[in-house]
């Protein structure tokens, strides 16, 4: 079956086991989000999928070839919690570096057309995680990993991410986590909870509340 899947997933640091058997797939045409308090593995699980962290053990899986590393796969794109675009390069440049194909669909979305000829060390903390996002998001890349994509936006560039996400899980396939758990769940179509090592399909808030995700509210 075409699509991203990762099976096995087992990860330690020194003593302290943080992944056991973790298992998390995507097709393309969906958005899945994925939840967990701090320190349960999300940020180490997108890595080890794209490939920068090496797991104890795991198998990946990308449109039916198994892979030691997702990025070997050229079909991968990832956004990590911090900047990684160089200072010095304009966003003119990125797009050339990343967005082959959706060029012009890219180019047609004001933030980008009013900053082309822009370096990277001129904008804002919260400027450079939009474009960075969505250069991601317009990347050749069938799926996408996006480890905190709305941190540092406004409320507005929020919904905006969101829309452009969903106009490209046409034909893309996305895996997404972030602290602001509601924006998770607005742009999901399925979420995966990490809690003590595992993974669990979650179809509503009260299964949050159930996992410990959320606090529980008693009348």
């Amino acid at each position: 079956m075409q699509g991203l899947s990762i099976d096995s997933v087992n990860q330690s640091f020194a003593d302290r086991e943080v992944l056991s058997s973790v298992y998390l797939n995507c097709k393309i045409g969906e958005v899945v989000g994925l939840l967990g308090r701090n320190g349960s593995g999300k940020s180490t699980l997108l890595k080890i999928i794209f490939g920068s962290t090496k797991a104890n053990f795991k198998y990946l899986s990308i449109n039916n070839k198994v892979y030691d590393k997702g990025y070997l796969s050229k079909n991968l794109s990832y956004l990590p919690q911090d900047n990684f675009i160089p200072n010095q390069i304009t966003v003119l440049q990125a797009i050339n570096i990343f967005c082959k194909k959706q060029q012009a669909e890219l180019k047609q979305i004001d933030f980008v057309a009013n900053h082309l000829n822009a370096k990277f060390y001129n904008f804002s903390g919260g400027e450079r995680r939009l474009m960075e996002c969505l250069l991601m998001i317009y990347s050749d890349a069938e799926y996408v990993l996006l480890d905190e994509p709305f941190s540092q936006l406004s409320p507005l560039w929020i919904e905006e991410l969101k829309n452009h996400i969903n106009r490209a899980k046409a034909y893309k396939g996305f895996i997404i986590t972030d602290h602001f758990y509601k924006s998770i769940l607005d742009v999901s179509d399925r979420i995966v909870l990490l809690h003590n090592r595992c993974n669990y399909n979650i179809n509503n808030e009260d299964d949050l509340v159930m996992h410990g995700y959320l606090p529980g509210f008693t009348a």
